[in-house]
């Protein structure tokens, strides 16, 4: 019924290409199928005991369970400053550069809605975490993608990154108002060095664009790596945003905490559309996320060490079982290509022969743009007898091809 009145913005966004991979995968449990699952960046930790002592004390408070503010409470915007401060030598405003969000992906989505105008262009790598493109269409905007480059060790080609940036801006009609960039990356894992954002910041201040910049993996580094914000660059604020979680780096990733933060003026307008469509996370919640940012970090390099044991046990089974991977110096994900003895199939299909005959569940590449189809992003969230099981599995359908 009513089929003239249409739902053009939905109609815009493609269908979910993880989908069919995730039927599949639970179709393969309900009949008792043990799937052991590395498809989704979903941490499998638990919180840190104080930060789950913080938000039940705080919920015992009667008056902590009114509305809160869309903004995010003082002392949760001065602790992500604070933040900064300590890891990156930033200073910032908690009153004007910094949100509160529910997690990273909220916040990005609302910045879109606040700043995208219809046919408003923004540059996004290719490939990409899924929102990073589509929240500008659910905005009216619309994306260029431009090729993103790196060598076998994931580390970006910063010439070869400017070249395609430049060429995409030239090419781009209207001019392009925004970059979105993602290091350490999503799903490539991907990194890069300061030089890189000093070159950025440079660019946007000549070419006249916005950058909106996510780390959601910033503490999640290897090998002697440390991740670089934005805004240790000079003059950084005056063209950019950073946007982070605690959903990894705390093992927070159902308590949806993130932040915004850098550009006043991006800022101001990520605020103003949120006091209307929300009145912030639940108190307790940004109490505990205060004492996660201002507290003890220790946890947080347990977390990373445990990611770090567990990429390095991966890698080193696959590799065992005939499908080689190489290590990547950050994120929670190992980027892998389709194994050339499977034959020249994609993404999607090699992830439902894993399922189907390995019970190992991916992420197909191709879910994340057309320039991932010959890879498949595993995360880390199985524990090490679980990726031992895994490689077993995986070694017995590789045979098959012998």
């Amino acid at each position: 019924m009513f089929d003239e009145i249409r739902f053009n913005t939905i109609e815009r966004l493609p269908n979910y290409a993880f989908a069919e991979v995730n039927a599949i995968k639970m179709a393969a449990r309900r009949d008792g199928a043990d799937i052991i699952d590395f498809s989704m960046g979903n941490p499998d930790g638990r919180t840190p005991q104080h930060i789950i002592d913080k938000l039940c004390e705080s919920a015992q408070k009667d008056k902590t369970h009114g509305y809160s503010v869309s903004q995010g409470i003082y002392k949760l915007r001065l602790a992500i400053c604070n933040f900064y401060k300590r890891k990156y030598g930033v200073t910032l405003d908690p009153e004007t550069e910094a949100v509160a969000t529910m997690g990273s992906k909220e916040g990005f989505v609302h910045l879109t809605q606040a700043i995208v105008n219809p046919g408003d262009v923004a540059i996004v790598p290719d490939p990409a975490y899924p929102i990073h493109t589509q929240a500008f269409i659910i905005a009216g905007g619309n994306v260029a993608k431009m090729p993103l480059d790196y060598s076998a060790n994931f580390e970006l080609d910063e010439n070869k990154f400017f070249e395609n940036l430049q060429k995409t801006i030239d090419e781009s009609i209207p001019k392009p108002k925004y970059v979105v960039v993602n290091f350490p990356h999503n799903p490539t894992t991907v990194t890069c060095e300061k030089s890189f954002y000093e070159r950025l910041v440079a660019m946007a201040k000549k070419e006249r664009f916005y950058i909106i910049s996510d780390v959601a993996y910033a503490e999640l580094s290897f090998d002697g790596y440390k991740t670089p914000s934005i805004f240790e660059v000079e003059g950084a604020k005056d063209v950019a945003v950073e946007c982070y979680t605690l959903s990894k780096s705390y093992n927070m990733a159902g308590w949806r905490v993130g932040f915004v933060c850098g550009n006043k003026r991006l800022v101001a307008a990520l605020k103003k559309i949120k006091s209307w469509f929300d009145y912030g996370m639940f108190t307790p919640i940004q109490v505990a996320a205060t004492v996660a940012l201002d507290g003890d970090q220790t946890c947080v390099e347990q977390i990373r060490e445990t990611y770090e044991k567990r990429r390095d046990i991966l890698v080193d089974a696959f590799c065992s079982a005939g499908w080689e991977i190489a290590k990547p110096r950050a994120t929670m994900f190992a980027w892998a290509k389709v194994p050339p003895q499977v034959g020249n199939i994609g993404s999607k299909e090699f992830a439902k022969q894993l399922l189907t005959k390995a019970c190992v569940a991916v992420s197909p590449g191709v879910g994340f743009g057309v320039a991932g189809d010959k890879y498949v992003r595993i995360a880390f969230i199985e524990n090490e007898n679980r990726i031992r099981q895994a490689a077993r599995n995986i070694k017995k359908y590789l045979k098959e091809f012998e």
